[in-house]
């Protein structure tokens, strides 16, 4: 089996890299990091534990990433700093200014894993990875906000470009400012080559268009269930899916859509911190063998 490659969403989940909740976690100042309130650093451990083991459960490999962070809360978060190609990792540049300084740790770490790098972005270009969305292997949507900026979509873009990948740039909405994380990923997350899992009110109508002219069927989340993070659902295998507890009508709707829903509790890891499923896991390798 290959060590890496994930330019999907949706196929299998064999490699993935996490971070367990550490002093920087557990000392966060809510206000500085836009927290809800301060984790409880023993409860975010044992959550963070039950969720590795619902994804070793699942059949994947479960990687950690130990880089000394200090002073860096959100770096639980490894889905952001980078994403995998089947030709290495794309390091990006955090628009969080917090942030930086995750990019280069996250290198090192996938580099002793057995992944190349094969671009890094710089400059003034900034980009997230919770912005980055696969439609399928040669497709990736790029939501434009305040994490990833034009001149990030302009250096993405070409990197991806030799590889055959074409960026789709979708714009996001304010929401509730900078200071918020509102990712593409925080709308939609994909289950299966034609399905996802999505909040459309906040979402443009070209990016709209474009689910419906590649015939990608949306299961609606409702208002009421955007805040338990219903649309941040992280594919473990085509329709197989590992969600936050506490969105039962998404979860229903998943489920009547043929979907196998795991949930995991997450009150410290991910509703006082902003970040779901998707955002805790980095994929390394993506594969159907």
């Amino acid at each position: 089996m290959k060590a890496y490659g994930a330019q999907s969403m949706v196929e299998p989940l064999r490699r993935v890299l996490v971070r367990r909740p550490d002093a920087a976690f557990g000392a966060a100042d809510p206000a500085r990091w836009h927290y809800a309130s301060r984790p409880d650093l023993e409860v975010a451990l044992a959550e963070h534990d039950a969720l590795t083991a619902l994804l070793r459960g699942a059949g994947c490999e479960v990687l950690f990433h130990e880089a000394p962070l200090p002073d860096h809360a959100d770096a639980i978060f490894t889905h952001d700093p980078a994403i995998v190609t089947d030709a290495g990792a794309v390091v990006l540049r955090m628009g969080k200014a917090e942030r930086r300084g995750e990019e280069a740790a996250i290198a090192a770490t996938l580099a002793a894993a057995g992944v190349p790098v094969l671009a890094e972005l710089g400059g003034a270009a900034t980009a997230e990875g919770g912005d980055l969305l696969w439609l399928d292997h040669d497709t990736l949507a790029v939501g434009r906000g305040y994490r990833t900026n034009a001149e990030g979509f302009r250096q993405l873009a070409a990197a991806l470009r030799p590889l055959g990948v074409a960026a789709v740039e979708v714009q996001l909405p304010h929401g509730d400012g900078p200071a918020s994380c509102l990712h593409l990923m925080s709308l939609i997350s994909m289950l299966d080559d034609d399905l996802a899992v999505a909040y459309p009110p906040l979402l443009p109508v070209p990016f709209m268009e474009l689910l419906a002219h590649r015939g990608i069927e949306l299961v609606e989340v409702p208002a009421e269930e955007l805040p338990t993070m219903g649309p941040n659902v992280l594919a473990l295998a085509p329709r197989r899916g590992l969600a936050l507890a506490g969105s039962p009508v998404t979860r229903q709707r998943l489920e009547a859509a043929g979907c196998e829903v795991l949930t995991y509790r997450g009150r410290e890891i991910s509703l006082k911190a902003e970040g779901g499923p998707t955002c805790l896991t980095r994929p390394i390798l993506r594969s159907p063998f």
